[in-house]
């Protein structure tokens, strides 16, 4: 079976991303550009496409005046049919340069968002959340014939059915958003100010230019640093500049040449965070392994030392191989700290203390030095 590909013929060449060159824009058609990139390359992938607003007819004020909508021409599309089959072209190339674990997500209006939807599910991406973003200052309604068209909304996917493998830093946005689930609504202000990129005559250059406040939370909660993030409709570079800021390697495509030199422009112009400020988030379970013989065997704790629990109920008796003893049981600091309480299980790291000239400490603490001595 011979697979059709719209943009690039099978024998453009394949480019690797240069590990070096951090963040670029690549002008031109995205379906042709990234026919360009390797198979499976892609950690993330970030995508506002045309909206496909019909729009008509200028939209007018109640005073006459014009709204400086979207007018541009490509937005515009012929029929829903030409717009299925650019989204099908654009979703199936990102696709393919996808790696398995990667995610896609994507945002849009009431006016193409759910036809993306239904291409997404066609083309076999297993989605994983619908998230809105509810806009603090929208554009009110000047007809006064609708509600206020106060959101979008996103689609997060991951490539393949089942979506196993990918990056979410649950506990990362969590524990920023006072130890609570992140909810699937965000409220970000529209972009504004001097974010909002503006041209010679000082009018906004792009009319639906995101706020980068809405992508960092995306590159945040679905990427780590050094993962390649592409954008296959860059725009004025939003998802690039806050790609390089969080020291993510970027790929963006982009038709419009002005758009693409504005957005190089702005790129060029960041400057990633320190990297302590960006090191992703380890939980427990993803944190380097050290056992319990390491404390004895660097010296943090000594054979014969007594392990109490914090209220100095239980004493456990240190062994030289690193096993720890109550009374006539001898096990992991884990079975004889279950064993003390009459209990199935037991975390021994944060029940048993040493005792110190400063008082009692977890030994979990002394992990934690050895884990630094090892990172």
């Amino acid at each position: 079976m011979v697979e059709s590909r719209r943009g690039a013929s099978h024998r453009t060449p394949r480019l690797t991303p240069n590990n070096h060159e951090s963040a670029r824009i690549l002008v031109g058609d995205c379906v042709a550009q990234m026919a360009t990139l390797p198979a499976e390359s892609v950690d993330l992938v970030f995508a506002d496409p045309p909206y496909n607003l019909q729009l008509q007819n200028d939209l007018r004020r109640p005073d006459d005046s014009k709204v400086d909508g979207v007018t541009d021409d490509w937005d515009k599309f012929g029929s829903f049919k030409e717009y299925d089959e650019f989204t099908h072209a654009w979703l199936k190339a990102c696709k393919r340069v996808m790696k398995p674990s990667a995610t896609l997500w994507v945002i849009g209006s009431y006016h193409n968002i759910f036809r993306v939807g239904a291409i997404l599910q066609d083309l076999d991406f297993w989605i994983l959340n619908d998230v809105v973003w509810r806009k603090s200052n929208p554009m009110p309604n000047f007809r006064g014939r609708r509600f206020t068209n106060a959101h979008e909304t996103m689609i997060w996917a991951s490539r393949d059915p089942g979506g196993k493998g990918y990056t979410f830093n649950y506990e990362a946005l969590k524990a920023g958003n006072d130890d609570v689930q992140v909810r699937s609504d965000w409220t970000f202000p529209l972009c504004t100010g001097d974010e909002r990129l503006k041209n010679s005559d000082g009018k906004k250059l792009h009319p639906t230019q995101k706020p980068e406040a809405l992508l960092a939370r995306v590159i945040l909660s679905a990427s780590r640093p050094d993962d390649l993030v592409i954008d296959p409709f860059s725009g004025t570079g939003t998802t690039g500049a806050v790609a390089k800021k969080l020291g993510r390697r970027f790929i963006g495509f982009e038709r419009d040449p002005d758009y693409a030199k504005a957005a190089i422009k702005r790129i060029n112009a960041v400057a990633p965070l320190e990297a302590p400020s960006i090191a992703p988030f380890v939980t427990a379970r993803e944190a380097q392994r050290v056992p319990f013989s390491a404390l004895i065997e660097r010296g943090f704790i000594s054979p014969g030392a007594n392990l109490v629990d914090s209220k100095k109920r239980h004493k456990a008796l240190v062994r030289a191989d690193g096993a720890v003893m109550l009374g006539e049981k001898v096990g992991s600091i884990h079975r004889i700290g279950a064993l003390a309480q009459g209990l199935e299980a037991c975390n021994g790291w944060t029940f048993w203390h040493v005792e110190t000239r400063k008082g009692l400490l977890p030994i979990d603490d002394l992990r934690a030095k050895v884990r630094a001595e090892m990172n």
